[in-house]
């Protein structure tokens, strides 16, 4: 009997998420379809009913955190506005998310390998990278649509640069007042100031 499209579906988010992870932690060429499969409890001869090949598997894992980011932006206890940017900022440069290397976002785990890889993945990557901006832009509360668009580039560059920069060092103290300018750069940039009642 042939499986339902409802069970195809769920093998595919199997094997996305599990890939997802596994790419993260080991890199691209660090992780074969064999470990991918075993990693999602499904046998070797599945991958290819759902993917044609290794690179279309890592390009739709890289564009499953968009989904997954849009998520837990609509879990934050900050409605919108400043308080959203605040709370985006303190998550994405805490300490959990530096130290969940399977579950963190691939533009900090998998940058390299995206640089080296095709069109594909790198339109995912720059997928992710767009729902962190509007993100940023959308909930901006003051500025022209160019200041917004400006200010909410430069809080995504330094969002990801500063935890790139983290994962690769080993002073501990670095990393955290890397991140902790990071984390600030709304106070030192004017883009608003953490002590307004607005962000409070």
């Amino acid at each position: 009997m042939p499986y339902t499209p409802e069970h195809r579906a769920k093998s595919k988010q199997r094997i996305i998420d599990a890939a997802r992870k596994q790419f993260n932690i080991h890199g691209f060429d660090g992780v074969s379809i064999k470990q991918v499969m075993q990693a999602a409890g499904l046998s070797h001869g599945g991958f290819y009913h759902h993917f044609d090949n290794k690179d279309a598997l890592f390009a739709e894992a890289v564009a499953s955190f968009s989904a997954l980011m849009q998520e837990q932006i609509s879990a934050e206890a900050a409605p919108s506005g400043n308080l959203l940017i605040k709370a985006v900022l303190d998550g994405y440069l805490s300490d959990a998310h530096l130290n969940d290397h399977g579950n963190d976002c691939p533009m900090i785990a998998v940058p390299s390998d995206v640089a080296r890889a095709g069109t594909a993945a790198k339109q995912a990557y720059q997928q992710v990278f767009e729902t962190m901006l509007h993100t940023f832009e959308s909930n901006l509360e003051n500025g022209s649509n160019r200041a917004k668009h400006n200010a909410a580039l430069t809080l995504s560059i330094l969002s990801v640069g500063g935890m790139v920069l983290a994962r690769s060092l080993e002073d501990d103290a670095l990393i955290d007042e890397i991140r902790h300018i990071a984390r600030t750069a709304t106070n030192s940039l004017g883009i608003f100031d953490e002590n307004d009642t607005s962000t409070n």
